[in-house]
């Protein structure tokens, strides 16, 4: 799959996801009167406002949950896509640019680390057919662990999105002199992105050398019932 024509290093493109579908990483961790809500899911930025709310009520009913989560459900999901929408229409920067996606996620009882290289350039690109093959590939059987793998390629490939909007920007303040740079600072999402940029630049191979095979060979746990009450006990502690 060729990425498009005019996609170079210093020929900016429009924002969205480097991804075939253009959609929008959401999480959700809100508390009502003692009662937790997380979940991690993506949303088509283009669905009319009113599919909020209906998810909301939806989600409220099949889990049991106390109606004060409704307004927070929607508001947290609004607050999101608005921040999505404000770039778009903002110049970012592509172009040949191979950047390291790192996973560390647990599902239930399994745990999976690896990093790959992902093109940036690649407009095609499936993060969702990538997990069903990376958790075939890897034997697991548990149907949540590929939409979580999904969904922390998605997150960590919209942290790069904003990095290159910031870096467009920036260049923009060059041209025109160093003055007034400072009043734009580093987008936090983009903070982790921009460390891991900094292990690659731009021009890295994805041909992987004999002595990085261990480092990017994915790992596998399977947690223990008391491994895994031990885990969500540290994370509700946390959570507080």
């Amino acid at each position: 799959m060729k990425p498009p024509a005019s996609a170079s290093w210093k020929a900016p493109l429009k924002f969205r996801m480097p991804t075939a579908e253009n959609l929008v990483p959401i999480r959700l961790d809100i508390e009502v009167d003692g009662q937790r809500y997380k979940d991690a899911f993506t949303w088509n930025p283009y669905d009319l406002d009113s599919e909020v709310v209906m998810f909301a009520k939806r989600t409220v009913k099949d889990l049991k949950l106390a109606p004060g989560f409704i307004p927070q459900i929607v508001q947290s999901i609004q607050s999101q896509l608005a921040d999505f929408r404000s770039y778009e229409g903002q110049d970012m920067y592509a172009g040949d640019k191979i950047v390291p996606i790192k996973l560390d996620v647990r599902v239930n009882h399994t745990v999976i680390k690896d990093q790959f290289l992902w093109d940036l350039n690649n407009f095609e690109s499936d993060p969702e057919e990538f997990a069903r093959t990376l958790c075939k590939d890897l034997g697991i059987q548990d149907p949540e662990v590929g939409p979580a793998i999904a969904f922390a390629i998605r997150e960590q490939l919209y942290e790069i999105a904003i990095q290159n909007v910031t870096s467009a920007r920036e260049n923009r303040i060059s041209k025109k002199g160093r003055r007034g740079a400072e009043h734009f600072p580093p987008s936090k999402a983009g903070g982790t992105a921009l460390d891991l940029m900094k292990l690659f630049n731009f021009r890295s191979s994805v041909v992987r050398k004999r002595k990085e095979w261990d480092y990017y060979k994915p790992s596998i746990d399977v947690l223990s019932n008391e491994e895994v009450d031990a885990i969500e006990a540290k994370e509700e502690r946390s959570g507080r």
